[in-house]
């Protein structure tokens, strides 16, 4: 079990957060600040962490006998508890000065800090999170606890900022960033999964047969690929909603949906003699939505005749119905067999470093000029939008950042152009790339890097200007 304190200033979400980690509404949740007031312990689970949560209350900045600072006490105390702090802003509002002073607070306790941006859904918190990064706790996650977005990145930064303990199972010299690719195997049901997992690992470890839908809970396998460690996920078939009428199937669907939030790298699986049909292509944007690495495989390859043409067939189909993963890795193998099955791994491994991508800024602006130079944006309303400046504000996916002059007038079209231009330049097929667009300076100009800096720039204009200035 992992302690972990969920803490910020009032009304950011922790609440909500808590109830959400602990899959029951255990903590009050109200749009009123200050709701929450002692800590509220708990238990849940995130991926496959089982989590001891705490609750606490909004951090003021107060150290008198009042009630607020009472409650900055209890706050304190589960941070010194706490094995790991969950750090929650407002993604929306951005980082305000009480968010600057409670980072301080967390510094000096030492604990591990995951930072976290609340309420990000949609662009309205693209800025927010940005900002967040001058809060100097790392890349910060951008979630959205109300709706369940983004837990799988949660997962990913707990994990690294897990304190590591040496017990006998591991050796003193293993490294730290030497955790499991996390692989899930998802697809319609009978598609060859189970099949599939057994194969690779080497022995029946999954019941397996002709009847449909003998998987029904999300099993869990660790395995070992030269050197290399590998939790393979398997998972019950998914099929449409409008065929789901079983409360049991129902449960399995939410948990193969489940694995693919919390997975790096997603095997869609698919019977060869009828791939790529309405349920496959929903079940691939889904994992593109999610933001994971996607390898599309061909099951019962064996039972396919001329296999050269209907491979190419294949591969001419899903860049045509699945343009936002053009280039994905497509694998044709039999796991009845074992022909095909030496390409799945390389192809794993390749998708993962692939997602796990980081492109230096500058690699990035060359790029961006040649790109612009080749397909100017459009002109909108007379208006012609520049692209300025580039930046990755985060890997697993790709994420980046483009500054523009209007950028609130590009058009999909172009961002798509920026999209497949990325995808060809830097060789990054099939990968999920993300690029929000916004208005501004060079991130790195003193008030942008300054949230603070400009927060007080802005109240000394609305002085000179004679104007009231109201905080928001």
């Amino acid at each position: 079990m992992v302690m972990i304190a969920i803490v910020g200033r009032p009304n950011v979400g922790k609440s909500t957060l808590f109830n959400r980690l602990a899959g029951r509404r255990l903590a009050i949740v109200d749009d009123r600040p200050g709701v929450t007031r002692d800590r509220r312990f708990g238990t849940g689970r995130l991926g496959d962490l089982d989590l001891d949560l705490i609750d606490t209350a909004g951090f003021e900045d107060v150290t008198d006998d009042s009630l607020e600072a009472r409650m900055r006490h209890q706050t304190e105390l589960a941070v010194a508890q706490a094995e790991v702090v969950l750090f929650v802003i407002d993604a929306r509002d951005g980082v305000v000065p009480l968010d600057e002073l409670f980072a301080a607070v967390l510094r000096r306790s030492g604990k591990p800090v995951v930072m976290v941006a609340n309420k990000a859904e949609g662009r309205a918190g693209d800025s927010g999170t940005l900002e967040a990064f001058n809060l100097g706790f790392g890349e910060p996650v951008a979630i959205s606890a109300a709706h369940g977005e983004g837990l799988g990145d949660l997962f990913a930064a707990v994990l690294a900022a897990m304190p590591i303990e040496s017990d006998e199972d591991e050796s003193d010299d293993e490294p730290p960033d030497d955790k499991p690719v996390r692989l899930a195997i998802v697809g319609r049901p009978n598609a060859g999964k189970s099949t599939l997992v057994n194969r690779l690992i080497g022995e029946d470890r999954l019941l397996t047969g002709p009847e449909a839908g003998i998987t029904r809970d999300a099993v869990s396998v660790d395995w070992d690929w030269q050197g290399r460690r590998v939790r393979l996920v398997d998972t019950a078939g998914l099929r449409r909603k409008a065929r789901i009428d079983e409360a049991l199937e129902k449960l399995s669907t939410q948990d193969a949906i489940r694995a693919i939030t919390f997975a790096e790298v997603v095997l869609l699986v698919m019977d060869a003699t009828h791939a790529f049909e309405t349920q496959d292509l929903t079940i691939a944007d889904l994992v593109e939505r999610e933001g994971r690495a996607l390898v599309f495989v061909l099951a019962k390859w064996d039972l396919i005749e001329d296999p050269g043409a209907k491979l190419k067939e294949f591969i001419e189909h899903a860049e045509r119905m699945l343009p936002q993963l053009r280039g994905a890795p497509i694998v044709a193998l039999s796991a009845e067999t074992g022909r095909g099955l030496d390409r799945l791994m390389p192809a794993v491994i390749k998708a993962h470093d692939d997602w796990s991508t980081k492109l230096k800024t500058r690699d990035l602006n060359d790029w961006l000029k040649m790109a612009v130079e080749r397909h100017p944006p459009p002109t909108v309303n007379n208006r012609r939008i520049k692209p300025k400046y580039m930046a990755q504000t985060k890997a697993r996916p790709p994420t980046f950042v483009l500054f523009a002059s209007h950028a609130d007038k590009l058009p999909d079209s172009y961002r798509r152009y920026l999209v497949n231009s990325l995808r060809q330049s830097f060789e990054l097929p099939g990968t999920p790339i993300r690029i929000s667009v916004k208005s501004g300076k060079n991130p790195y100009d003193e008030e942008v890097a300054d949230p603070v800096k400009a927060f007080q720039a802005k109240r000394r204009r609305v002085r000179r200007s004679g104007e009231a200035f109201v905080r928001k």
